[in-house]
């Protein structure tokens, strides 16, 4: 563990070569929107409208979240090294992001492109929705988008700063920005079962958005056994969505400068194929580490937005998909208040005992208020769960904030191992392994749904044994994953003293940046 130690005796303040503004700090953090919302919104979408609302069976969603990483496992690493090896006047992470940032926005609306009614395809002697089609083909034309943007970006804040705690000051600042899209994931769920989609259609449309703007009663939820259009409410506010995305991701393209492209990119680092750019990324050791710690975290911890959000609308709400989302915008709003709390005591705990140590002590944390969970869902006191999503974002806040800024230190390890600057490799390798055992998490969610006897026709109605299950297994199946993040963690070999001794080094053979 590192030895704990004042800042000013053993990594001081960041001097003023080494400080990133507060505007670029801001200006990355903008960039967040298209990661939340290009990527982390399908969960929601596929469960309200594809599962809940168009009657796709639990497992066919469940797959299609899966197999929707191997669309990332293309678009990932392929923009990674593209933007490692691009050379132009704009830098080499920018052209992408600019890009990106206007392909991603508008195309949001495409996950969301259906009508009710499509029928099913009989296949090897099975009846397939053909919605199960639709999610698998607009997935793949959708996340390479995303990827533009965001391999380039994530890449990007990984060379913002040389320095330890600097490197942590700016992820804490992206983090405090993220919690407005964070809190967008819980807003749609809500938003699109507000009681202004009760009877609506796509020839009402026009008179339904006149009443979002003129009225306080169309934001309210739906009334019992009410049944708003949960797909078109989806479609309306994938387009509001989308927009914000392409704005925030322009303004992060344009903000933010690429501190190490002039210095060591351009004129000294030769490209690098993209095979060899993922075999040397799997090779560095801490990083190897640090996958096998972020995989147990994300797989354990993204059960919760499945299994969570149907524990608050069938047990805590009793079937009400209107109250439930309602409760869960709360809950959302509660997380992102938490969050924000999160941000500064991890900051300030990390620089007095290193980043390492910190993070266990966030894991630490995030198995006690899992625990928790069972007490804090329950019907007898609703708004006891607030508690439960507002410490799980407390914890998180730290330990999203922590990983990245360890990655930025892995690929200061990298560089002086192997004299080149890959942070491309790093964040497309990081990023798709998260997402697969994030989108494996929630896939597995509704194959879990199925399989313990759930079915969302039932209302409040579920068996006995299929309300215990789901409570059980939303507690224990992140403490499972926490526990073995703790043990991967344990051999992280990047402590302050470290990185110290690596930046002299790097210094001394390439100079400062």
């Amino acid at each position: 563990m590192d030895t704990p130690a004042a800042p000013s005796a053993k990594y001081p303040n960041a001097v003023k070569g080494d400080q990133v503004g507060l505007g670029q700090k801001f200006g990355y953090g903008m960039g967040c929107f298209i990661d939340m919302w290009g990527h982390w919104l399908y969960p929601t979408f596929a469960y309200l409208v594809f599962m809940t609302y168009l009657g796709v069976r639990p497992t066919y969603v469940g797959i299609v979240i899966i197999l929707n990483r191997l669309f990332d496992g293309m678009s990932d690493p392929l923009f990674g090294w593209l933007s490692d090896n691009t050379r132009t006047r704009m830098g080499r992470r920018r052209p992408f992001m600019l890009v990106g940032a206007i392909i991603a926005g508008l195309g949001l609306p495409l996950a969301v492109a259906v009508r009710p009614g499509w029928g099913a395809v009989h296949l090897l002697g099975h009846s397939v929705p053909t919605y199960f089609f639709f999610m698998l083909a607009s997935s793949a034309l959708y996340l390479p988008m995303v990827s533009c943007f965001n391999m380039p970006y994530a890449s990007l804040g990984y060379e913002l700063t040389p320095d330890y705690n600097e490197r942590t000051l700016v992820f804490a600042i992206k983090n405090v920005v993220q919690k407005v899209p964070e809190l967008g994931l819980f807003f749609c769920g809500q938003f699109v079962s507000m009681s202004v989609w009760v009877g609506a259609t796509r020839f009402n449309l026009a008179e339904r958005l006149k009443a979002l703007f003129t009225t306080t009663a169309a934001w309210s939820t739906s009334p019992a056994g009410a049944q708003p259009n949960l797909l078109l409410g989806s479609q309306v506010f994938c387009a509001i969505a989308g927009l914000i995305m392409m704005a925030a991701g322009l303004i992060c393209a344009l903000t933010v400068k690429e501190r190490y492209y002039d210095k060591v990119v351009s004129s000294r680092q030769q490209k690098i194929s993209i095979k060899e750019a993922i075999w040397q990324t799997l090779g560095c050791q801490p990083f190897r580490v640090q996958v096998v710690m972020c995989l147990a975290y994300s797989l354990g911890l993204s059960l919760v937005s499945t299994l969570g959000y149907t524990d608050t609308i069938y047990y805590v709400c009793k079937g009400n998909v209107s109250v439930g989302s309602y409760w869960n915008f709360w809950m959302g709003l509660c997380g992102s208040g938490f969050g924000l709390i999160g941000i500064p005591v991890f900051t300030y705990i990390s620089r007095e005992v290193g980043k390492r140590a910190c993070l266990m002590v966030v894991m630490v944390i995030a198995m006690a208020v899992f625990i928790g969970c069972w007490w804090f869902y329950t019907p007898s006191i609703v708004w006891l769960q607030l508690f439960a999503t507002g410490l799980i974002s407390f914890t998180s806040a730290g330990f999203w904030m922590l990983k990245d800024s360890m990655t930025a230190d892995i690929v200061d390890y990298d560089e002086l191992e192997g004299g080149r600057r890959r942070e491309g490799a790093f964040a497309a390798s990081n990023s798709w392994i998260m997402k697969f055992g994030m989108a494996v998490g929630a896939g597995l969610s509704f194959v879990i749904l199925d399989w313990i006897g759930f079915k969302s026709a039932l209302g409040a109605n579920q068996t006995p044994h299929a309300m215990f299950m789901l409570r059980f297994l939303f507690s224990a199946i992140p403490v499972g994953g926490l526990i073995l993040a703790v043990i991967a963690l344990a051999r992280f070999p990047l402590t302050p003293t470290r990185m110290t001794e690596l930046r002299a080094k790097l210094e001394a053979k390439r100079g400062t940046v």
